[in-house]
Parts: structure tokens; sequence; C-alpha cells
């Protein structure tokens, strides 16, 4: 018989300590065993209660919650989920702290977020970090070796009219600056699809600029595809790719949700196979779920190349596995492969 996964919700917010509460009771599996209304209570309630997972907001009164999660990763490691509000300060922050530590990030209840598909989507990641061995991969993050990117900057002689298209999830925004931080300035145009709430791809966006030598920028609709520039899909829309003779270019626009996700790496990569066929390279990475396996299958199809990162560097094998499954692709390679390996196919 499985157990419950434990949660505690750590929040200032008692309307969101309590919708949480009241949706995540009804999700099979899951088992909320407590609530804070700020990281101390919290620290109390860790040692208390043990939980599995932990949702974490990051803007709290007495300590914020970057501060207790750098502290919680050092002296009490756990599978941790952002919930954060949809403003470009809270975008920031939620970076900050998938780069220290959280697994994963999700927006509060607004608008734009029903309460309906934020408690699907919350309930999916807490089952899918509850798997990660958060110890383990702190400890491989600091053995592991720093991108040479240098090793491929004369790796391309013509990659015009050539398209990588990749697809992330959980996990995918470290993955992704590893990847894109080790294309040269002449990289073919890349399109990208992170699981990600709106204003939140903004400020990954905007980081991954300011690390990489090419142009890295939140896709509007109309952009052009060109080297040394890579598109990133916006939070709460999808991106396909179009074709005008010569010129690609991306659609941005609403849709109904595809495997819980807007974006979605499926939606892109069909488009991808429609309009680039043999001219693409298709990358899926870490990210729980099975999103992008049958888009990437569509693109093998079509004549394209196809990469997935092996399970021992994943953070969540669930993506790539699911696509490895299919037979969607042609090599399977650890995260630091990945960029020479499509160029190489380039």
């Amino acid at each position: 018989m499985e157990t419950d996964i434990k949660v505690l919700i750590v929040d200032d917010s008692a309307v969101v300590r309590k919708v949480f509460s009241n949706e995540l009771s009804r999700e099979r599996g899951i088992k909320v065993i407590g609530t804070a209304p700020d990281p101390y209570v919290a620290r109390d309630k860790i040692v208390k209660l043990k939980p599995d997972v932990i949702t974490l907001d990051i803007e709290m009164p007495r300590m914020d919650g970057i501060t207790f999660l750098k502290k919680l990763m050092k002296y009490y490691p756990l599978p941790v989920i952002i919930v954060s509000s949809l403003t470009p300060k809270g975008g920031k922050m939620a970076l900050e702290a998938l780069a220290s530590g959280a697994l994963e990030v999700i927006s509060k209840p607004s608008a734009a977020y029903s309460v309906g598909d934020m408690s699907v989507q919350l309930a999916d990641k807490i089952r899918a970090v509850s798997q990660v061995d958060v110890k383990a991969l702190a400890k491989s993050g600091n053995e592991s070796d720093p991108a040479k990117p240098e090793l491929y900057s004369r790796a391309l002689t013509a990659s015009t009219n050539k398209i990588i298209a990749i697809g992330a999830s959980t996990g995918g925004t470290e993955a992704i600056k590893t990847v894109l931080t080790g294309m040269p300035s002449n990289s073919p145009g890349i399109v990208i699809v992170q699981h990600m709430p709106a204003n939140f791809t903004t400020s990954f966006a905007e980081r991954l600029d300011s690390l990489s030598r090419i142009t890295v920028k939140e896709a509007h609709d109309g952009d052009s595809i060109s080297n040394g520039q890579a598109l990133l899909a916006p939070g709460n829309f999808h991106m396909l790719l179009k074709r005008s003779g010569a010129r690609y270019y991306v659609q941005v626009k609403k849709g109904p949700l595809v495997h819980h996700q807007r974006p979605a790496a499926d939606v892109l990569f069909r488009s991808v196979a429609n309009y680039a066929g043999a001219n693409a390279v298709g990358i899926i990475l870490t990210g729980m779920g099975s999103d992008g396996a049958a888009g990437l299958s569509e693109m093998k199809k079509a004549g394209a190349r196809t990469i997935a990162q092996d399970e021992k560097s994943c953070v969540v094998f669930g993506m790539p596995k699911e696509a490895i499954k299919l037979g969607a692709t042609d090599k399977v390679v650890s995260l630091g492969d990945v960029t020479k390996t499509a160029l190489e196919m380039i």
C-alpha cells in the first residue's frame, strides 16, 4: 500500500493556506500535514512533522523565503515548490529560488490561473518532486564539471534555416541554462518551451540573456527566428513555429491547456515538425509528465534529429523517458553533452 505524500504549506496568507489545504485534500495520495505562516513556524513543524514536500511563499514577514530556502538546503534538504505572485519582482525572486535549490515554481491563484487549474498543476508537481533525492541532486550539482562553451564555438559551418527546438519542465531552468551557455554566438535559431507561469518567463529570458553569448528573449507574436537568438515561449501562452517563404517566425497565442500546460512542448514540437521538418533538431530535457514526447516523435518522423537528456542527469526523468519509450529519440546523452550533440547534428 502506497503511503501519502506529506505536504507542509508555508505562506503568510491565511487565505492561500486554506485554499491550498482544501484543494490538495481532494487529491489522491497527497496529505497536507500542516501549514505555517512564516519560516520560523515552518522550521519547528519540519522537525516535528517531517514533511516529504514543502510549498514555500517567497515574500513573507520575519524571514523571506529565499533566505529560509538557502538555510533549508544547507541543513535539512527537502523538495521545495515555490509559490509566488504573478509580478516581475515575484518572477526574479522565483528564479533565484530555483537557482538556490527549489525544484518547481507555481503562481498563486489569480485571474490568469483559476484555482482549479492551479490545484491540478500543484498536485502534479508535488507528486513529481516527491520522487527527487534533493541531497543527491545537490551533491551531483557540486561535483559536475562547469560547461565549456569554447569547445563548441567552431562547430558550425552553415546553419541558415536550421532550427533547434527545446522542451523542459521540472529542473529545466538550470538545464536550459547549461544548454544555452554552451551555444556559440552564431548558433542556429532556437525556440524553447519551459513550463513556467506568466511573468516568470520574462525574468528567466533576461537571466539567460545575461549569461549566454547568444541573444535570449521572451517571444512576441510574429518574432523572426534568426541565428544567434533564442526565443522563449511566454508563460500562459502557446508558441508555434510558422514559415513565410524562407523566413521562420513564431506565433504566440492562447489555447486550451495541453498536458495541463500552457505553453506546452507538444504544441511547439508539432509545429516544428510541420514547418521545419529535416531542418530541425529537437531536444527534450528534464521534466515531469509526458509533454513533448508525441511532438518529438512527429519531428523525428518528419526528418528532424532528436535528443533526450539521460536519466542520470535529469532532476525528473518523466518527459525524456516517455519520448524514449515512443522511439522518438535518436540519441540519449547527459546534460553536459546536449549542446555539442545538437551542433553536431546541425
